[in-house]
């Protein structure tokens, strides 16, 4: 990884970046290893990134596949020249009060989601970030 694009997760300039309203990719593995990037709606706070998502979706499916051991993902967002990408690994969290935290979160960034009596949460510690900011 070059130096110069290195972010530390408590930067005040990745933190503001999502906070903007903008739509976010989450890159999972497949079972044969192959990546799986989707457009989600994302929230960044004290290391943790979270993704609200339903149960029967591919991304929650690969998160749960690995447990509380956890994936390695990437989240990544861009707005012209400016990107930030975050790393770690993902569980998938099914507890009403991740749920409603999660939810919340996501609506302060975005709007309030549609009711899904399905959904659950991918929560991503953060290990890393890069960016250019």
């Amino acid at each position: 990884m070059n130096g110069k694009h290195h972010l530390a997760l408590d930067d005040e300039r990745l933190i503001a970046f999502f906070r903007d309203r903008r739509v976010c990719t989450l890159v999972t593995v497949r079972r044969d290893g192959t990546p799986h990037a989707v457009p989600v709606g994302a929230t960044l706070d004290g290391g943790t990134v979270r993704v609200i998502t339903s149960s029967t979706s591919a991304k929650a499916r690969h998160v749960a596949r690995a447990g509380e051991e956890g994936l390695p993902v990437a989240v990544s967002q861009v707005d012209g020249r400016r990107w930030a990408t975050v790393e770690g690994r993902a569980v998938l969290r099914t507890d009403p009060t991740s749920v409603a935290d999660a939810e919340n979160r996501y609506a302060a960034r975005y709007k309030p989601p549609r009711p899904n009596p399905d959904r659950v949460v991918i929560e991503i510690t953060a290990t890393r970030a890069m960016g250019n900011l």
